[in-house]
């Protein structure tokens, strides 16, 4: 028994020698990887390793123990002392090393390996010889090593993938993602000014005369504008938003114009003008791969840039890649533009005309109120409002008519909205900001960010052609004086952001990998030219990743769910997201009436300040339903009725604004007292009616009581309740009664 064994042993003890060659070959290459940086990789104190998520391995003995057979039982004790000799060796480490193994990786393989030899109750023959050679004398311990490197393959299946993921990772030339684009020799047009220099109007212009073209802004408030000015001028264009899709020409009917947010740009269209809007954004942590994809990607013959000139030399190097010129237009403000010499000090000192910029809601609610105490009107404009109210907010403001002079605002006014501003005040110059840590900072603003605002006061073409600027603190002024002495700081970098293909290719060789944990591997592993881009900021992705990772969907679609525009700092919202996720994850339809049920609607015109923010938060689920009903259109399905279902809760939310003082002292009062009174039970059954009525629905409450085609109509439309019904029967029986009892009334005969 013992010579056939030992000559099994030295068979296998040579192939495990060629093994371990080849081994150190082949894996060379990722020794390397492992012991220098990548460029443009961060460095971080946490190993890349540490990312690869170890894949269980279970035992798979054979059917007829054959190890057993050929030398005897093992004994665990002295396994144990083998397998801990085996770990300590120096030799092992620099193999495992050479073998793509770091010091991480190693030592979470051998633990698992060595409760794998000793909990089996049958080792794989090859390795059950082995390992009693060893026992026995007649091996060495190195020769565990092709058996223990075969186990960490199929714990950490990345080691065989490795070269394949850092390919699949290479952005370093990311202008070679767009052949349709590289195949068409561009123009570049840079329109560079600060605000009120009519740099985008110049850019529209040609935009407007050209034969094709795509506007790419910022904001759906400025696509919109675009796609209102185009058509108002007599050039049809179509508005393509992540939410809505509106033809200028009909339903399907597609304009050669097209108005669109950044993230929405066509690759691979073609136009004869494409304006990319704000390209300074291109540098946005959070959004700048859009700008960079735009510029990249779109195919035009003429592509217009507005911005800032911060820009400039990233603009030009990036173009340098793609083989095409710049060509810099410059503008100067239309409109003077003066620092005051006084701080405002006191809200009694606001004029009309004036714009108070906040940093935060709480002062936005504080300053308000504070002048509306004074009697003066004010208009509310904040990052979070629906763009109706912003509009309504807006519109009121610059109407020279309305008794409304004084706009209290966040930095939301830094573009987006046309504003008639005579004086911007700052309230504060400290914003509030996230660090890398999640930590809740105050920072100044920026030199970028100060200018933007600032530079909405006095409005070319408007009533007030010159603007002033100045603090509501004395203390704060000179900080200011010199954030607006100052150009904004060049602009370096442009954002990246992996795309759908190259995440799907990391699934396929790492298939037990969660998909924020496979955002992790790919930034980690990615290599950018850091002199022209960088990785964009993955921190909302993997937190909608984490929040869905329980629900069962495909990859793709987990994907488009992970890139929905959700405020992860509103808890509603989220909730709503998930409930979306587990509703398609059952391929159950999303139907109007199951979001009734789910965001409480019909509502109620807010009493409270909370119960404004938590209509702020439906409104921003009902945008969310719009987002998927593009992407999810057969279990999406009513889109129609959700908008316009929106527009009713619009109207709303401008109520509360309207009344935000109210609401502050409700809030602070605890709201009214008293049961719902019956105008809200009626608002309640009208809005109900409405809603089945858009639905094509016949109301329950009509076929009980409505017997005339008017009654009906008036009940099915939503114009007329139960209650009201009711009110006019009692008021015409009364007129009735009234009407009879008159004395003056000649008394009917049966001849008359």
């Amino acid at each position: 028994m013992i010579p056939t064994t030992r000559r099994i042993s030295e068979t296998l003890l040579r192939r495990s020698s060629v093994f371990c060659s080849t081994l150190q070959n082949r894996y060379l290459k990722v020794g390397v990887y492992f012991a220098q940086p990548l460029r443009g990789r961060k460095d971080d104190s946490t190993p890349i390793s540490s990312l690869f998520k170890p894949v269980s391995v279970k035992p798979n003995p054979d059917d007829i123990n054959v190890g057993v057979e050929l030398s005897g039982n093992l004994d665990k004790q002295e396994l144990l002392k083998v397998l801990n000799q085996f770990y300590s060796r120096k030799e092992i480490k620099l193999l495992a090393k050479e073998s793509g193994l770091d010091t991480y990786l190693h030592h979470q393989a051998f633990i698992s390996f060595r409760r794998y030899c000793l909990d089996a109750d049958a080792l794989s023959s090859d390795l059950h010889v082995v390992i009693s050679d060893i026992l026995q004398g007649s091996g060495h311990v190195a020769d565990i090593f092709p058996y223990y490197l075969r186990h960490a393959k199929q714990m950490f299946p990345h080691i065989e993938c490795m070269d394949d993921l850092k390919q699949i990772s290479d952005l370093r030339t990311p202008a070679n993602w767009y052949p349709l684009a590289r195949a068409k020799i561009r123009k570049i047009i840079f329109h560079v000014g600060p605000t009120n220099s009519g740099k985008t109007y110049h850019a529209l212009e040609r935009f407007m005369t050209s034969q094709s073209g795509v506007y790419c802004g910022p904001l759906k408030l400025l696509a919109a504008e675009v796609y209102s000015k185009c058509n108002d001028r007599g050039t049809p264009c179509d508005l393509v938003t992540g939410e809505e899709r509106n033809y200028a020409q009909g339903e399907g009917n597609q304009s050669n114009h097209i108005s669109c947010t950044v993230e929405m740009t066509s690759v691979s269209t073609p136009y004869e003008v494409a304006i990319i809007d704000e390209v300074q954004l291109i540098k946005d942590p959070g959004r700048g791969w859009a700008w960079t994809r735009a510029l990249l990607g779109v195919i035009a013959d003429e592509v217009h840039l507005c911005g800032e000139a911060a820009a400039i030399d990233l603009v030009r190097s990036i173009c340098v890649t793609t083989g095409e010129d710049v060509e810099v237009r410059r503008y100067k403000r239309l409109t003077p533009l003066e620092i005051e010499q006084k701080a405002l000090v006191s809200i009694e000192n606001v004029l009309p005309g004036d714009c108070v910029v906040c940093f935060s809601k709480n002062d936005i609610y504080s300053v308000s109120r504070a002048i509306e105490a004074r009697g003066i009107e004010v208009a509310v404009i904040y990052g979070s409002l629906p763009p109706g109210t912003k509009l309504a907010q807006a519109a009121k403001f610059n109407d020279v008519n309305n008794p409304c002079k004084v706009l209290i605002a966040t930095d939301a006014i830094g573009m987006g909205l046309n504003l008639s501003i005579r004086r911007i005040i700052f309230h504060t110059l400290m914003k509030p900001s996230i660090n890398e840590k999640g930590e809740k900072e105050m920072e100044v603003i920026s030199v970028s960010s100060a200018l933007q605002i600032a530079g909405r006061a006095g409005r070319f073409g408007t009533q007030w052609e010159k603007g002033y600027v100045t603090t509501y603190r004395p203390e704060d002024l000179s900080t200011l004086e010199r954030l607006l002495s100052q150009e904004p700081e060049v602009i370096t970098q442009a954002g990246l952001h992996p795309t759908p293909d190259q995440i799907e290719l990391y699934a396929y060789y790492l298939p037990n990998s969660t998909l924020s944990n496979l955002m992790d591997i790919f930034v980690s592993l990615s290599i950018v030219d850091d002199s022209l881009y960088f990785m964009c900021n993955m921190e909302e992705f993997k937190f909608l990743a984490d929040m869905i990772q329980h629900v069962p969907l495909p990859l793709r679609a987990r994907y488009v769910f992970c890139c929905a525009p959700v405020n992860k700092k509103i808890p509603f919202v989220c909730t709503m997201f998930l409930k979306f996720a587990r509703q398609y994850s059952k391929n159950e339809m999303l139907t109007f009436d199951w979001v009734c049920q789910n965001v409480g609607w019909p509502v109620s015109t807010p009493n409270t300040i909370i119960d404004l923010i938590h209509l702020e938060a439906v409104f921003d689920v009902m945008d969310l339903y719009l987002w998927f009903s593009y992407r999810f259109i057969d279990l999406f399905p009513d889109a129609k009725i959700i908008r316009d279902t929106q527009k009713e809760l619009d109207a709303v939310i401008q109520d509360g604004v309207l009344r935000l003082t109210r609401l502050l002292k409700n809030s602070e009062s605890g709201g009214p007292n008293g049961k719902v009174s019956a105008l809200d039970e009626d608002r309640f059954v009208l809005n109900t009616q409405k809603n089945h009525y858009y639905k094509g629905v016949k109301s329950v409450t009509s076929q009980i009581i409505g017997e005339g085609k008017l009654t009906q109509r008036l009940l099915d439309q939503g114009l007329l309740t139960a209650h009201m019904l009711d009110e006019l029967r009692k008021e015409w029986e009364q007129k009735s009664n009234n009407f009879t009892e008159d004395p003056r009334r000649p008394k009917r005969t049966r001849n008359n």
